[in-house]
């Protein structure tokens, strides 16, 4: 193996962890968003002078998805087509 493709190789498994933590982060993120939006609508606690509806509900439900979906991204670390 060449010196360029060792360095090549290191660069790649430096992007693949940083997108990997990014990922998490991210994920932990939308979490705690969508945890947020549901809290709003089980204590129905208007927020800006807007009651809270179902919609919040299915937002919450959507949002926990998504950042469920960057953790498993995240830990798959499958961002290269060989």
């Amino acid at each position: 193996m060449s010196a360029t493709e060792k360095y090549e190789e290191r660069r790649r498994e430096q992007v693949g962890t940083a997108r990997s933590i990014m990922n998490y982060v991210m994920g932990i993120v939308f979490c705690a968003l969508g945890a947020f939006f549901i809290y709003i609508y089980a204590t129905r606690t208007p927020v800006m002078g807007r009651p809270s509806t179902a919609l919040d509900l299915l937002l919450g439900v959507l949002i926990i998805g998504y950042g469920i979906w960057r953790i498993y991204r995240g830990y798959k670390k499958n961002y290269y087509k060989e």
